[in-house]
């Protein structure tokens, strides 16, 4: 896989954190304009991914192709601002990194502020914010001074429904204005919105694509059932079990064949790659 001229991202990426190894030949591009969504469960390779795009971890293998440091935005999973300071204090303190300062500074916050719901608590300090007036306070400081690349770990986990809603706004404003947006998360009826997905588990690529791809990557049949049918590839969702079946099995008579989502395509194709390599 070769990257265009513009686009950034890992090419056939390890990293080995002592005898572990997080990623395993991991490959992701994205280009200017566009959102891609790494998605997959806790220890998937989802944060140090993120973390080697924007230079915190280094590789053992593979290659990064990303912009300057100062063209980056990144929000970590932590909240992204100093608890201490009010929100104004830390555009402020940021922008100025960036060199932003004067009538520029003063407009890019306003900015962002307005755009985020945040200017009616520009003088509160970041500790007296709820959680989701926090996330949104930690991607205008990724974003602040524009960066050519933004890379948001989880954004919107523990976020209240209606934060998420403004956050993924903001996401595709940044888009729209021209970023390459990478962003992690747990949430895949919010991954479905992104142009492309790439999806982890224990540090190896299951699917990368589009949501019509990734899906189409799914092996066998996906149905769902009342009841559980012990055969090593089954999932629990509200009051029914979906379960996926290998090309060619004889489906119980009490299961429906459904076309599945990103959910049950991730879930999938995780069973299925942990039961070939057993």
């Amino acid at each position: 896989m070769s990257f265009g001229a513009m686009s950034f991202g890992v090419r056939r990426a390890r990293v080995r954190l002592g005898t572990h190894l997080a990623l395993d030949d991991v490959t992701l591009e994205v280009e200017p304009g566009s959102v891609v969504a790494v998605v997959g469960g806790d220890g998937a390779g989802k944060t140090t991914l993120l973390r080697a795009l924007v230079g915190e971890v280094v590789l053992d293998e593979g290659d990064v192709a990303a912009p300057d440091p100062r063209s980056i935005g990144y929000l970590p999973a932590t909240t992204g601002s100093w608890p201490a300071l009010t929100v104004r204090q830390n555009v402020d303190f940021v922008g100025g990194i960036y060199g932003l300062s004067g009538a520029h500074l003063d407009a890019r916050r306003d900015e962002l502020l307005e755009r985020a719901g945040l200017t009616t608590a520009s003088d509160r300090t970041s500790a007296q914010l709820s959680g989701g007036m926090r996330r949104k306070l930690g991607f205008c400081l990724a974003m602040v001074h524009e960066p050519q690349l933004l890379v948001l770990d989880e954004p919107s986990t523990g976020v209240d429904p209606v934060s998420r809603v403004d956050l993924w706004r903001l996401v595709s404003e940044a888009a729209a204005a021209g970023a390459a947006v990478v962003m992690s998360t747990t949430y895949l009826d919010e991954a479905e919105r992104a142009a492309r997905l790439l999806a982890l588990d224990a540090g190896q690529v299951l699917a990368e694509g589009t949501l019509d791809e990734v899906i189409a990557a799914v092996p066998g049949t996906i149905t769902v059932s009342p009841v559980r049918h012990d055969h090593g590839r089954s999932w629990r969702r509200g009051l029914l079990h979906h379960e996926q079946w290998p090309a060619g099995s004889e489906l119980p008579a009490d299961a429906q064949v459904v076309v599945p989502d990103l959910e049950d395509a991730v879930v999938a194709l995780s069973l299925a790659r942990r039961a070939g390599a057993a």
